[in-house]
């Protein structure tokens, strides 16, 4: 009597076992399961989802905060003494964290699309804690010690919005096929309902965005103002060293209407250019005077200034990762440049016919210029033969008595004031940081004939925002980016885009298809369907092949043939006994 024995032989599926098996170390088949996912296993998809935005949040934040690395840097230097560029292991750890915790969204997608029920591995559930505590840590620090850089989110969502609208219209119109498939294979009507309201509220959601989220580079390109004048920001700092006169040099080559610089005063009522309070960062005055290297820069007398070197600190530290495209005979300019005077700047400005704003520290009370520092300056820029109409005033203080001893110079406020009290005190121009004022108010700003220049621009979208909103001039750090860019990145004409309907129609093709492709699933398939649910250790693996083999044809019993191949099998009883 020849005995038959059902045999299941399984197809091999490589991409399922390597989604499973990287997601939750479920390698093998039997490990896998159609059940639903247990409300532990989803209070921790709910966490990988909240640590994915955070991460992508972050990530965004520190993408677009690159026009103000520097001042971060700078900030950093001046809690801690030493110079370094903080920015590189927060870049690195931002993008590893963020591309990890991003691999298994998109895992956790496919085990959601392709029914199998989600199970994170332990591991993987430190590494989504460890992200969370850390870019938690990092948001904290940051609202901490440089909490007005968040501003630059809304404002660089001006630049980026448009676009950012069009990605995640493209990403919900992707997610609405396994959004279909879920809808199509669910058993409760109330789940069926959730889900479709929760889709469509996010998408409703999206479509309401450009409502609250704007850019001026959606104009009349007909009502575009003339490009915006470009102040060198102590110079050309990324090519030369900040506050020397071969960065304003550089500026100038630039083809920059004026530059800024930051002053204080000798002990001998000298003013020189000095962003610092210490000479450290810039000079080497821990070689030339060892004993006073912490003191005030304001302390050291014109003479024993000179006597330092204020530009090999840029070749050593290279601030800005950008020395290895300086030529050899760049280097040894930079290699002899020295500390600055004011009035060797205002005479370089004057040769070419630049305007000059630049902003003028108090000396402390003990200094010997402590009373008359704003004598003493406005002095140096009527002997530096430059000018009036070129200089831009910034000290408040004394602001009457000095335009009585200098009438031409140009007024101008560094605190946000409103248009009518700036002009009851002729002041006509008005510095400011980039964030410190809307575009509305730029618009206001330009109507009521008060100039508006704003600091520090160095991308180029953030200077095509800035121009589209109507700025008069900005100051950069970046002359020769800024140069390269004769028109705004993009202009936008407004028109209306019929978007929901698209998604709408692609949701529901996809929510047929995968319905009508039910009635081509092999019986196995359909049975994980049904509305009674089993366990699926009760119920076999989808994609099997029963064959039939004669046990006395010498090949040898299912357990020989499927033991060695490492194939889960299933006895049935013989037909005859």
């Amino acid at each position: 009597m020849v005995k038959h024995q059902p045999l299941q032989v399984y197809e091999r599926q490589l991409c399922l076992s390597c989604i499973t098996g990287i997601y939750g170390c479920r390698w093998k088949r039997y490990q896998r399961s159609h059940d639903d996912t247990t409300k532990w296993e989803l209070l921790w998809s709910l966490i990988l989802l909240f640590t994915f935005c955070l991460l992508l949040v972050w990530f965004y934040f520190w993408w677009e905060a690159h026009n103000d690395y520097s001042e971060f840097n700078w900030y950093l230097y001046n809690r801690s003494g030493e110079w370094s560029d903080g920015t590189v292991p927060i870049l690195a750890t931002t993008a590893a964290g963020f591309t990890y915790i991003a691999f298994l969204m998109v895992l956790a997608l496919c085990h959601v699309a392709l029914g199998q029920q989600l199970n994170l591995h332990w591991l993987h559930k430190i590494g989504v804690i460890a992200a969370l505590l850390t870019t938690i840590v990092g948001v904290i620090s940051v609202s901490q010690t440089w909490g007005q850089e968040w501003d630059v989110i809304p404002i660089s969502l001006q630049a980026t919005g448009p676009f950012l609208h069009i990605g995640a219209l493209i990403a919900v119109t992707a997610l609405s096929w396994i959004v279909a498939g879920q809808v199509a294979h669910a058993e409760k009507t109330m789940f069926q309902v959730v889900v479709v309201l929760l889709y469509l509220s996010v998408l409703l959601g999206l479509y309401a965005v450009p409502f609250y989220i704007s850019s001026p580079c959606i104009m009349d390109p007909n009502s575009l103002k003339p490009r915006p004048e470009v102040f060198g920001h102590q110079g050309a700092p990324m090519l030369a060293p900040e506050n020397t006169l071969w960065s304003f040099q550089r500026a100038l080559q630039m083809n920059v209407t004026g530059l800024e610089a930051d002053v204080a005063i000798s002990t001998d009522s000298v003013p020189f250019l000095m962003r610092d309070l210490t000479l450290r960062r810039t000079t080497d005055v821990e070689k030339v005077f060892p004993d006073r290297q912490m003191e005030d820069a304001s302390y050291f007398n014109w003479t024993d200034l000179q006597q330092l070197n204020a530009g090999l600190w840029f070749l050593q530290d290279d601030p800005f990762w950008t020395v290895h495209n300086l030529s050899p005979h760049e280097k040894d300019l930079i290699a002899n440049q020295s500390v600055c005077s004011l009035e060797q700047l205002l005479k370089l400005a004057s040769y070419h016919n630049s305007t000059v704003v630049f902003r003028l520290r108090r000396p402390p009370p003990e200094h010997p210029c402590y009373h008359s520092w704003i004598n003493d300056t406005l002095q140096a820029v009527q002997q530096s033969g430059v000018s009036p109409d070129l200089v831009m005033w910034t000290p408040d203080e004394h602001r009457a008595q000095v335009e009585e001893l200098a009438p031409g110079l140009i007024q101008t406020s560094v605190e946000k004031q409103t248009p009518e009290s700036l002009q009851y005190r002729s002041i006509s121009r008005l510095l400011l940081r980039y964030n410190q004022v809307s575009i509305q108010e730029i618009r206001y700003f330009s109507q009521t004939h008060i100039n508006l220049t704003l600091y520090t621009v160095n991308e180029p979208w953030l200077y095509s925002v800035l121009w589209c909103s109507g700025v008069s001039s900005v100051s950069s750090e970046a002359p020769h980016i800024l140069r390269k860019v004769p028109y705004p990145l993009w202009l936008m004409v407004r028109t209306h885009r019929i978007k929901i309907f698209l998604v709408l129609v692609n949701f529901h093709v996809s929510s047929k298809y995968r319905t009508s492709g039910m009635h081509s699933y092999n019986p196995e398939q359909i049975m994980l369907s049904a509305a009674v649910r089993r366990s699926s250790r009760d119920i076999n693996v989808m994609k099997e092949k029963l064959i039939f083999s004669e046990v006395q044809n010498g090949v040898g019993t299912a357990e020989e043939l499927y033991g060695d191949n490492g194939y889960d099998y299933y006895t049935n009883q013989g037909i005859n006994q």
